[in-house]
C-alpha cells in the first residue's frame, strides 16, 4: 500500500513538473488566448490592456487634484481595469507555480528605458486608439483598417527601436551591460532564495484566493467584474507559462530572424479574426464595434510610437503586466509611466479637441464584402507567416 501511493504522488510530481516545470508550447497557446479573446468579445468586448492602464493613471491624477473627474470609476471596479489585475496576478501565480518569481532589479540606465518605454506606449497607445492588443490584434481582428495601420506603425517602431538597442550594444561598456537579460526571455531559477521551494504553495493559494475574489465580485452584484478578473487570470497564465509575446512577434525579424513568435502571432490573429467575423456577420455583436477613428495617420503614428516604446521597454501593455508579476522592477516602471503618459496625453487631446480628429472609422467589409474582408486578413497573415519563416531561413544560411 505504501508502495502503491509512494508511486501515486510520483506520477502527480510528473504530471505538476509537465505543466509548470517547463515552457508551453508557443503555437498553442497562441491560439487558446484568440480564442479566449473571442470569447471575451463573445462576452462583453475584446481584449486591451491600455484602457485599463489608462484608468490608473486618470485614478493616480485624480489622486493627488489633479483632475477633477467625479464619476471616474474605481480600479477596482473599470471593466478594463480589473482584466488587466487579473493578467497581473494571473502572471504572479503561474511564476510561483513555475518557481520562476523573483524581485528582479535591473540598472538604473534599464530603468530609464522602462520609464521612457513606457511613455511612448502611453503616446502610441491614445493615438491608436489601444495598445498592440486592442489597437492592432483586436481591431484587425475587428476588420477595422486602424489595426491594418497600426500593423505597419508597429513594424516601422519595433525597426527603429531594434536598431537603437543594436548601436547601444555596440556602445556596451562591460560585458554586464552587455549581457543584460530582456524580460522576454524566461527568468532564471532563483534556487537560493528562502521561498524558492514554497513558491508552487503560495501560487495555489493566490489561485485560490482569485476564484474566492471573483465569487466576492459576484455575490456583490458585480458578475462582469468576476467574469473579466478570471479572463484576465486565464491570460496571465497562458502568456507566463507560454511566454507567448507579441513584442517578439515584431522584434525578432529585425534582431534575430527568429520567426516562432511571428508565425504564432499571425496563425492567432486569424482564429480571432474568424470568430469576431461569426460574431459580427451572425449580429450577435454589432459590426461597427472595436472599429476606431483612427485610420490612417493616428493608427499609424501611434503603432509607429508605441513600437519603439515596447522595443526599448522590453515588454507591451499586456506583457509588461504580467511580467511584473515575475518581478521585473524595470517592467514596473514602464506599466506606470504607460499609465501616466497614456492619461497625460488623453487629457491634452481632448482639451484641444483633436481626440476625434486622428483618422477615419472604416470597416473592412463596407469596402469589400465580407468574404473580401475575410480572405484580405487571411492572405495578409499567410504573407506575414511566410515572411517571417523565409527572414529566419535565409538569415541562418548566412
Amino acid at each position: 500500500m505504501a508502495g502503491a501511493s509512494e508511486t501515486f504522488r510520483a506520477f502527480l510530481r510528473e504530471q505538476y513538473e509537465r505543466v509548470f516545470g517547463r515552457p508551453w508550447p508557443v503555437l498553442t497557446s497562441a491560439l487558446v488566448i484568440a480564442s479566449l479573446n473571442v470569447f471575451l468579445f463573445a462576452f462583453d468586448r475584446p481584449w486591451t490592456a491600455s484602457d485599463g492602464i489608462r484608468n490608473w493613471g486618470d485614478w493616480l491624477f485624480r489622486s493627488v487634484g489633479m483632475i477633477n473627474q467625479p464619476d471616474l470609476l474605481s480600479p477596482l471596479l473599470y471593466s478594463g481595469s480589473v482584466l488587466n489585475l487579473g493578467l497581473l496576478l494571473g502572471g504572479f501565480s503561474a511564476a510561483l507555480l513555475g518557481r520562476e518569481f523573483g524581485v528582479r532589479m535591473a540598472p538604473v540606465a534599464e530603468l530609464v528605458k522602462g520609464a521612457l518605454g513606457g511613455l511612448m506606449m502611453g503616446w502610441g497607445a491614445v493615438l491608436a486608439f489601444g495598445c498592440n492588443i486592442g489597437g492592432f490584434f483586436s481591431a484587425l481582428s475587428a476588420l477595422s483598417l486602424s489595426g491594418l495601420a497600426m500593423m505597419v506603425g508597429l513594424a516601422v517602431g519595433a525597426f527603429l527601436g531594434t536598431r537603437y538597442l543594436s548601436w547601444e550594444a555596440h556602445l556596451a561598456r562591460s560585458p554586464a551591460d552587455a549581457q543584460f537579460q530582456s524580460p522576454c526571455e524566461p527568468p532564471p531559477a532563483t534556487p537560493s532564495s528562502a521561498s524558492f521551494g514554497l513558491q508552487p504553495l503560495i501560487g495555489f493559494l493566490v489561485f485560490f484566493a482569485l476564484l474566492i475574489v471573483a465569487n466576492i465580485y459576484r455575490q456583490l452584484g458585480y458578475a462582469p467584474q468576476a467574469t473579466f478578473l478570471l479572463f484576465g487570470v486565464a491570460f496571465g497564465v497562458v502568456f507566463q507559462r507560454s511566454r507567448f509575446c507579441l513584442v517578439r512577434a515584431f522584434r525578432e525579424p529585425f534582431m534575430s530572424g527568429e520567426s516562432k513568435h511571428t508565425q504564432a502571432a499571425a496563425l492567432a490573429l486569424t482564429l480571432s479574426m474568424i470568430g469576431f467575423s461569426i460574431l459580427k456577420a451572425t449580429d450577435l455583436r454589432d459590426s461597427t464595434e472595436w472599429v476606431f477613428s483612427s485610420f490612417w495617420f493616428g493608427a499609424l503614428v501611434g503603432g509607429s510610437l508605441f513600437g519603439v516604446g515596447m522595443v526599448i521597454a522590453g515588454g507591451c501593455g499586456a506583457g509588461s503586466i504580467w511580467r511584473a508579476g515575475e518581478g521585473h522592477i524595470k517592467l514596473w516602471v514602464a506599466v506606470l509611466c504607460f499609465a501616466v503618459g497614456a492619461s497625460a496625453t488623453r487629457l491634452l487631446l481632448v482639451r484641444v479637441e483633436l481626440l476625434g480628429k486622428l483618422g477615419s472609422a472604416l470597416f473592412l467589409p463596407d469596402l469589400v464584402g465580407w468574404a473580401g474582408a475575410v480572405w484580405c486578413v487571411v492572405a495578409l497573415m499567410t504573407v506575414w507567416y511566410l515572411l517571417a519563416g523565409w527572414n529566419e531561413q535565409r538569415r541562418q544560411s548566412t
